[in-house]
């Protein structure tokens, strides 16, 4: 195998890795803050942060400032992913388990499914709707059957807006003009969507809430990993992945996030698997693994599907605009 094609291979496999565990361990990590930190106020810090750090790369790198419609676009893309759906999850995991967060945030592909096809007047295929079926049935299944409004009830239905609201924004984004520059693109976006946070947190009491005498290291050192891992590293693996990997590919970490959410939920964060949440969670991966494999996909292709898997990296051009339209919501 020549060098420069294993060398290829090792970074798809670095930034799938990347994508896979960190962005899946986001979801604990924000419940480790949560223990010091007020909801909005720590993801507004977090965006802020980040996002300063994205633009003095932006801006080293080349333009990063953008017109008047860019920064209109980038704001509403920040309202609707970072305030309505990072914050809608962060908020919702004040009452639910960071894996049952993971699994609700798991049906935001059927979201986009059907509000693209809506918005395009383009009736979905029958496999899809059979996912977006499934995904209802797993998210019936994890609501409270009795239907009181529970604090878990709240949590769920909260991190359904939030999904929705990332769904909406990852739709919208493909038809707004936004910064050309990837790193510009995401740091206003993130920039926006802190201060909206920050906005939240006034309304929602945080700062008055807030006690510094409280805050431990250890919800320190998981806003840190949420900075430099869940924003910097994944966001940067993701960019890579856009560019190398074949979409369909790169969507399966939707349905691989929940499973490591879970994971160390239970083995790290103590949080308890019950047999409803796992019957749902099933049902829910099943939906999310039939929306996002292509029909006919190549994992029949010759080659099998290592070579399905790696082909995009040795056949496809560099796109021409491979900015990310979409954080993760965690």
């Amino acid at each position: 195998m020549p060098r420069a094609l294993a060398s290829e291979k090792v970074k798809l496999i670095l930034a799938f890795l990347a994508v896979y565990i960190v962005w899946g361990s986001t979801y604990l990590a924000i419940r480790i803050v949560l223990e010091s930190y007020p909801p909005f106020l720590m993801a507004g810090a977090r965006f802020l942060f980040s996002g300063t750090i994205l633009l003095l790369m932006a801006r080293a790198a080349g333009p990063w400032r953008p017109s008047g419609q860019e920064l209109r676009s980038a704001a509403l893309l920040g309202f609707l992913l970072l305030l309505c759906g990072n914050g809608g999850v962060v908020w919702a995991e004040e009452r639910i388990s960071s894996g049952l967060a993971a699994l609700v945030v798991a049906t935001e592909p059927l979201i986009v499914a059907g509000f693209n096809g809506a918005l395009n007047r383009r009736f979905p295929p029958a496999r899809t709707l059979v996912a977006m079926a499934l995904g209802t049935l797993g998210l019936v299944t994890l609501i409270n059957p009795a239907g009181s409004l529970s604090g878990e009830t709240l949590g769920i239905l909260a991190v359904v807006f939030a999904a929705a609201a990332w769904a909406i924004g990852s739709v919208s984004a493909t038809r707004m003009k936004l910064p050309s520059s990837a790193l510009a693109s995401t740091g206003w976006q993130m920039l926006a969507g802190g201060v909206f946070l920050m906005i939240a947190g006034g309304l929602h009491g945080d700062f008055a809430a807030f006690d510094p005498a409280r805050v431990t290291l250890r919800s320190t050192l998981a806003w840190l990993y949420l900075v430099v891992f869940g924003s910097l590293i994944g966001f940067t693996s993701y960019t890579y992945l856009l560019k190398r990997a074949a979409p369909e590919k790169v969507a399966t970490y939707a349905w691989v996030n929940p499973l490591v959410a879970v994971l160390l939920g239970a083995a790290l964060g103590g949080e308890t698997l019950t047999l409803r949440t796992l019957l749902a969670g099933g049902i829910i991966l099943v939906a999310v693994l039939l929306a996002t494999l292509p029909e006919g996909s190549g994992w029949r292709t010759s080659g099998g599907w290592r070579a399905a898997w790696f082909n995009r990296a040795r056949t496809a051009p560099e796109c021409q605009d491979c900015s990310p339209k979409r954080l993760d919501p965690a």
